[in-house]
């Protein structure tokens, strides 16, 4: 135990002395730029009230807490079924699998479908879990400049064999959107299998909140679509839509929904009443925009002054601000949050060396003052940092 305890202590010195050293605070306390709660359903008394409304009605069925089991011992029950059924209408697909979480339904996913043999391209921006998911595929993975049409195709012009393109509809690091029209047209010239990760853009994105999948019709030129229920949805878990033999193949041979408890009742309940809720919010997601488009305005006035710093504009509710070195952003970041804004230093290697940032998360209940008061704050620090 001792030596490897000394082992432990190497790495976290070393991430110390990177200066990216991480530990859990709360920050409930402070202004919200920095979550995934973009249309507010998170902190939403009627989401609360209408899961609770719909767990009441269904635990005289159930008469138990915990789901007891994975879904193939003891853990599935028609509810389960019921609402995968509708969130596949939601969505215009074929079929819905509920997963517990967007990590769990694209380790499992990637994992299951690429085996060895087949190649993974991938936009060298997409998320972590579709990273750990090529791992453990074993395929062959190869990574395209992020965004770049030219680029992917030059990569499956290269290959022969199964191959899959794996992407994001709305970036999480650069807060942009794959051109996914277009790269649907290059799988289907060159055979490959589209999968979209959806966690940013379902419920701020496309008609209803829907996603830019259904935004742009092209449910049936993807073999999956992974949406996410931990950010605009403001509930947890996740589902993998697609075509019917997707799903049975994913019930027979996906380890992580295999071998996961199924979700409790409550979260069951929660999902299914954050779709109900979805269509109806459109006032938020309008005020959402007009609220990204006066911090658009806000920040190139800003930036202005500022050398140093890159303003990514978007029209997103993630809003990116480079300012190079991980010392000196989380430095900045730090100076932020005492001045009362939950915002976060992404530092390098999450993001390449140069591009360490500020990744600024808008909201619904945002206000313009809030927005006008972090103006005039990062303005502060930045001529303290500055001088």
């Amino acid at each position: 135990m001792k030596d490897f305890e000394k082992r432990v202590g190497q790495f976290l010195e070393k991430r110390r002395a990177e200066d990216n050293f991480r530990s859990l605070q709360n920050y409930a306390h402070l202004i919200d730029l920095s979550s995934n709660d973009y249309i507010g359903l998170a902190r939403s008394g009627t989401l609360y009230q209408l899961a609770e409304e719909k767990y009441r009605k269904e635990i005289h069925k159930h008469n138990k807490n915990g789901a007891t089991g994975s879904r193939l011992i003891s853990g599935h029950t028609t509810l389960f079924s019921t609402i995968e059924k509708e969130i596949a209408h939601f969505h215009q697909q074929e079929s819905a699998l509920i997963f517990n979480s967007g990590y769990v339904a694209n380790v499992g996913l990637i994992s299951c479908v690429a085996r060895k043999n087949d190649r993974i391209i991938y936009d060298e921006l997409i998320h972590a879990s579709m990273h750990d998911g090529m791992r453990m595929s074993k395929a062959a993975s190869f990574s395209f400049k992020h965004n770049d049409l030219h680029d992917l195709e030059q990569q499956l012009s290269n290959g022969n064999g199964q191959q899959f393109v794996l992407v994001e509809s709305l970036y999480s690091m650069d807060g942009d959107e794959a051109p996914l029209k277009e790269m649907a047209k290059i799988c289907a010239k060159y055979d490959a299998l589209m999968i979209v990760d959806e966690a940013h853009a379902i419920g701020v994105k496309g008609l209803e909140g829907r996603g830019l999948v259904y935004h742009y019709g092209i449910q049936a030129q993807c073999l999956a679509t992974v949406v996410t229920y931990g950010k605009a949805m403001g509930c947890h878990g996740a589902a993998v839509l697609g075509p019917a033999w997707l799903k049975a193949y994913l019930i027979n041979f996906c380890r992580s929904f295999i071998f996961s408890t199924a979700m409790p009742l409550q979260s069951l309940c929660t999902i299914q009443a954050a779709y109900d809720l979805l269509p109806s919010q459109e006032s938020a997601r309008i005020k959402l925009q007009n609220l990204i488009y006066f911090f658009n305005q806000k920040m190139v006035e800003l930036c202005n002054l500022y050398s140093e710093l890159e303003y990514l504009k978007g029209t997103n509710p993630i809003q990116i601000l480079i300012f190079p070195d991980n010392k000196r952003i989380k430095q900045l970041a730090s100076r932020l949050q005492g001045d009362g804004f939950n915002v976060r230093a992404i530092l390098s290697p999450t993001v390449p060396i140069g591009k360490e940032r500020i990744r600024i998360c808008l909201h619904a209940f945002n206000s313009e003052n809030e927005i006008d008061t972090f103006i005039n704050s990062l303005n502060r620090q930045m001529k303290k940092l500055t001088l």
